[in-house]
């Protein structure tokens, strides 16, 4: 059974490369609000929504002081191609061995198409200024959830 976090936890710190294998750390970001999401794999369609949702709603975000941040296992170079691709403009991080994904509970057993398979739990944080865990939500929809994360923290678009 994966291992929860809650609103109110602190955030596991980590260090990752990005996209242009350039390291980054959770408490680099303390003092700017974060979403961190977790989502399975670069370059395909349910990601690509996900990540061009984030990517069209970064103004609204932004100034609403939020920082995102997305974390797959892909490695920087498939990450490079997934950004230059989609035209992204924030950090992608590459998590291959998913200590992350696991830190986070984002790894675990999950349904895909009705089967019961070992995947990574598409999800998404929010982080206050001091990297405490807002909100913590699990088994998100790549469609519609920028929107619905919008509206739940108050920002318009």
């Amino acid at each position: 059974m994966t291992t929860r976090l809650e609103p109110g936890t602190p955030a596991p710190d980590f260090t990752l490369l990005d996209q242009d294998e350039k390291s980054l750390s959770l408490s680099d970001l303390r003092g700017q609000r974060v979403v961190l999401y977790f989502y399975p794999e670069a370059l395909t369609t349910g990601c690509a929504k996900q990540a061009c949702d984030f990517r069209d709603s970064l103004g609204s975000l932004a100034s609403a002081g939020y920082t995102v941040v997305g974390i797959s296992r892909d490695l920087p170079e498939k990450l490079r191609r997934f950004r230059d691709r989609d035209g992204l403009t924030f950090e992608l991080l590459s998590d291959p061995e998913r200590s992350v994904h696991e830190a986070y509970g984002t790894w675990g057993e999950k349904s895909n198409y009705g089967r019961i398979v070992q995947g990574v739990i598409r999800s998404t944080f929010v982080l206050d200024e001091d990297g405490v865990i807002v909100k913590a939500l699990y088994n998100v929809k790549a469609t519609g959830h920028v929107a619905r994360l919008r509206r739940e923290l108050g920002i318009d678009a």
